[in-house]
């Protein structure tokens, strides 16, 4: 059990340019002070630059201070600190999120997801005390710490009161995205009377993100990008950058660099620059066949739960996908992508286990070798599995007899990936073809704004909605070598189709906190030296 919180120093409702705090224990309690302390487990800056640049920047130490702290105190203490620095934008990411959560479904929406969460989080407690000595349920227990941590350093600064099931939702952004369809679901003989157009704007709203691994012809350099879809409520952006040591002062694999937001203690998108010298990036896949979420039980372990614990432990990509296999909640489906850069040898070649590609649906998850693969020149994601078992048992191959964009291979992103993907020769071009939307005159395109690398669904002629692709992120070989990478926030813009800059109109809800309007460039993201 934790002990009693002591607030020292309060932070401001609203940002100056950066703020930064220290978490240090003191006669048996956790204590958060302003500035940096000497002897504190967590140190830390947050630079709220949202307005200008679309991000803000959250920097964490945390160490055992010569061993004195076991992990769960120092995971405790780098949640309490994130929670105190940030806040004003937790409350204003929950806030915006309100629409996706809880408009146009049932009411007790909210009491379902709490009492969800509660089960699962009393179940992985029993687990993690029955098992003192399981690395993995170990590190499940950090994370548990540091999700109370986030809780109580939002509670010693926060001006709005949020309880513990807040926390989990905005942590479990993710898992929400199945769960809300495991309390309502439809049933696959729906998706399949569905008209095409129907089924193509499903598929849009519901699959996220778009991500290519790219490796030159002459294996000089290999380049890896992400560029996420969902909500553009979801907007609010923080860029963080965790050395969390809960093995020891000198134990840099624990270190992290990942695009977020507010009140996540994970990616979603994901993008994760991990100090075992890999990188992961992922993308949602949809669940048409929804009998599946009979699986769905609270004796499990959350996705994001899963993903962080095995960014902790995992050495290749192959652990990485057997640790994803433990406890699969059968929330947040996706396929992940796990690049191991120590397998990669520039001008010389890939060792095999560079590239694991990992899918999970309810009830199974596949990881395999895919670096023959990547070998080739390129591996691309775009919201449709890859393995046959995932296709056919989700629902996939079903859907796609009637439609063969449902396909792995003949996905307007599968095309578009598959004629553009040369062109990628350095980090700018990267960027563009993360970007990159010219649905107005190509012909894989097929003159919808979301049939591309970087969906715009408010340009669509029907069905337009607030949401698709609203960030961008990229690094290399050598970037990703230093924690470094390039992201851009907010909606593509320009291109040969010329599209406009997204602009938030005063009578749109759900953007608390965010600038009018996203036109910004990509910025350099690298951790700092604290």
């Amino acid at each position: 059990m934790h002990l009693v919180l002591l607030l020292l120093v309060t932070v401001a409702g609203s940002f100056a340019s950066a703020i930064d705090g220290s978490v240090f224990l003191m006669d048996g309690q956790y204590h958060f002070k302003q500035g940096r302390v000497n002897g504190a487990i967590a140190y830390g800056v947050y630079n709220d630059s949202i307005q200008e640049t679309g991000w803000g920047v959250l920097d964490i130490k945390a160490t055992s201070v010569g061993g004195k702290y076991t992990g769960d105190q120092i995971m405790y203490a780098s949640g309490m600190l994130e929670g105190a620095l940030t806040s004003v934008r937790i409350y204003q990411q929950y806030q915006n999120l309100r629409g996706f959560l809880y408009d146009r479904r049932p009411s007790n929406t909210y009491e379902k997801t709490c009492q969800f969460f509660e089960d699962q989080e009393v179940w992985m407690r029993s687990m993690i005390a029955s098992h003192p000595n399981d690395k993995f349920w170990k590190s499940v227990g950090f994370m548990d710490s540091q999700l109370k941590g986030l809780y109580a350093g939002y509670n010693l600064t926060g001006t709005h009161s949020m309880e513990m099931c807040k926390f989990q939702i905005l942590s479990g952004t993710g898992d929400m995205i199945d769960l809300l369809n495991v309390f309502k679901r439809r049933n696959l003989r729906s998706f399949l009377e569905m008209l095409r157009i129907n089924l193509r704007d499903f598929e849009q709203r519901n699959g996220h993100c778009s991500a290519l691994v790219k490796i030159t012809p002459g294996y000089e350099n290999i380049f890896m990008g992400h560029s996420s879809w969902f909500i553009y409520s979801a907007m609010l952006r923080i860029y963080k950058h965790y050395d969390v040591r809960v093995f020891g002062d000198d134990d840099v694999t624990t270190k992290s660099s990942f695009s977020s937001y507010p009140g996540f203690l994970n990616s979603l998108d994901d993008f994760y620059v991990l100090g075992s010298e890999m990188v992961m990036l992922q993308t949602t896949n949809n669940i048409f066949n929804t009998s599946l979420y009979d699986l769905v039980v609270p004796q499990s372990v959350p996705a994001w739960y899963r993903v962080r614990v095995a960014n902790l432990l995992a050495k290749d990509g192959q652990e990485w996908g057997d640790i994803i296999k433990k406890h699969n909640s059968g929330t947040y489906n996706n396929q992940y992508m796990v690049i191991d850069l120590k397998k990669f040898h520039p001008n010389v070649g890939l060792d095999n286990g560079a590239l694991y590609v990992v899918e999970q649906i309810p009830g199974l998850v596949e990881s395999h070798d895919q670096t023959a693969i990547l070998r080739e020149g390129y591996w691309a994601s775009y919201n449709v599995p890859f393995y046959e078992d995932i296709f056919r048992i989700s629902g996939y191959k079903a859907v796609s007899q009637s439609d063969p964009q449902q396909t792995h291979a003949l996905a307007p992103r599968a095309e578009i990936f598959r004629r553009d993907q040369s062109t990628v020769i350095d980090i700018e071009t990267m960027k563009q073809i993360m970007r990159y939307n010219n649905y107005k005159t190509d012909k894989y395109s097929y003159s919808d704004s979301c049939n591309s690398i970087c969906c715009r669904a408010d340009l669509k002629s029907s069905g337009a909605s607030l949401s698709g692709c609203y960030d961008s992120k990229v690094t290399d070989y050598y970037h990703a070598m230093n924690f470094t990478s390039q992201a851009v926030s907010g909606p593509t813009v320009g291109g040969q189709s010329q599209i406009p800059a997204f602009v938030w109109k005063s009578d749109m809800p759900y953007h608390d906190g965010m600038p009018d309007v996203y036109n910004f460039p990509f910025v350099t993201m690298s951790p700092k030296q604290l």
